[in-house]
């Protein structure tokens, strides 16, 4: 009798509910949410959104006879870089680390990245959800580079230098910031939607692609103004609307921390936007377009990392602040030293990302988001200085490797494009089409 009771015994626990529980909790995999995946696949269509937006933004700028050259690179990058990502890129940036420096290869061509959810990055949506979120950050940021050599480089030169750069500085940094294991990210460092991994390191690059390349012809004194200021608007515009993708979306879900992320990204926006067209009014006499747009710009850029960790008035302060900082920067530091940032990628990106990234350090606070942490204005002095190492790395890595992969590609390929042919202009030479037709 006493095996059988045994025996009874066993049975009814494995009977319990609590068994029963825990063992389907061990072996059913994790649920999708649909709110959550319908709105990351959104935010994913409206960063992909802003390359297209950027090329317009970008186009206005730049004089007519550059303009397509300007909607080309942004175009090509969408393709190449896509490609890129699948079959390489995803792997490296968030695959299982190697060091807490590059992920491995076991994603290649995404191998094993299928519809289940990954928790180790959202747990309630499909994995393959985020890697085309992760690979609209991807595209846009080679494609913010070319607003610092715009109209003086060779389309094959830029399509080689963003495969390479996208894959030795873009695809490691993603890693290190948001990488399970990476290094930057074990330090604490908080990069809610790519401040650091996007707009410091596309800053950077771009300063030093306006140093190798060296200044457009007849800079700066014998320029036109830009060709389609509407143009450039709509494209402001449309980046401003997208944001709210690329800032929002970073929640990886659709409840609370995605609407604290979507309301800090219009208030740092409009603030600065604000701020810059009061700048322009005490400096210049006049309030414009142009600087509104530039401001805005602006604080996009510098509420990125901090979207999803800081309160309504934190965001209005680095809209506030970043707006002072970028437009000295614009107007005053890149005269001064006589650089030629064509679009002013390094003076708006680069300035305003490692801006944002510090104040991240100064506003962030844990009553906004538990899984942060709080900055120095809320009692914590060390994530400041957290911060401050992240850009210091970021910045100089992509700097340094920026200047290399130029060289590279300049002996490869050449860098710059003929005097006769920017004097036509890249349209025609390096495309062979034209903006606008003109009928007499």
């Amino acid at each position: 009798m006493k095996p059988l009771k045994r025996i009874l015994a066993v049975l009814a626990t494995l009977c319990a509910p609590a068994v029963w529980a825990q063992t389907i909790a061990e072996t059913t995999p994790p649920a999708v949410d649909s709110g959550d995946t319908a709105w990351v696949l959104m935010s994913a269509a409206l960063v992909l959104m802003m390359t297209p937006a950027l090329a317009f933004f970008y186009g206005g700028l730049v004089r007519r006879k550059n303009m397509l050259s300007v909607l080309m690179q942004c175009f090509a990058v969408m393709g190449l870089v896509t490609m890129q990502w699948v079959l390489v890129g995803y792997s490296l940036s968030f695959g299982p680390t190697l060091g807490g420096w590059i992920g491995n290869l076991q994603w290649l061509g995404l191998n094993g990245v299928g519809t289940q959810p990954n928790p180790d990055y959202a747990a309630t949506i499909p994995h393959q959800a985020f890697m085309i979120y992760q690979c609209m950050f991807a595209v846009i940021t080679p494609a913010l580079i070319l607003g610092a050599f715009a109209e003086r480089m060779k389309f094959s030169a830029y399509i080689l230098f963003s495969l390479l750069w996208t894959t030795v500085v873009y695809d490691p940094v993603a890693h290190w910031v948001w990488g399970v294991g990476g290094f930057l990210r074990q330090t604490g460092a908080l990069d809610f939607a790519g401040g650091a991994v996007v707009h410091v390191n596309a800053g950077m690059a771009a300063l030093a692609a306006a140093l190798i390349l060296g200044k457009r012809r007849g800079y700066p004194t014998r320029l036109s103004p830009p060709h389609n200021l509407p143009f450039a608007v709509l494209g402001a515009g449309l980046l401003w609307f997208g944001w709210f993708g690329f800032n929002g979306g970073s929640a990886l879900g659709s409840g609370s921390l995605a609407t604290t992320a979507f309301v800090s990204t219009h208030i740092a926006a409009a603030t600065a936007g604000l701020v810059w067209a009061v700048l322009d009014i005490l400096v210049n006499r006049h309030a414009t377009m142009l600087g509104t747009i530039t401001g805005a710009v602006a604080g996009l850029v510098a509420i990125t990392p901090a979207a999803g960790f800081v309160t309504p008035l934190g965001a209005m302060a680095i809209g506030l602040t970043v707006a002072g900082i970028c437009f000295v920067s614009v107007m005053f530091v890149k005269v001064k030293l006589g650089y030629d940032d064509s679009l002013d990628a390094f003076g708006v990106h680069g300035v305003g990302g490692i801006w944002g990234a510090i104040a991240t350090g100064l506003w962030a606070t844990t009553t906004v988001n538990p899984a942060g942490a709080n900055g120095l204005l809320h009692g914590n002095s060390g994530l400041l200085w957290i911060q401050t190492k992240a850009v210091l790395v970021t910045g100089l890595y992509s700097f340094v490797v920026s200047v290399v992969l130029f060289k590279l590609v300049d002996v490869l390929v050449g860098l710059r494009v003929s005097d006769q042919d920017e004097r036509i202009g890249l349209d025609l030479t390096q495309h062979r089409e034209a903006a606008y037709t003109v009928i007499d």
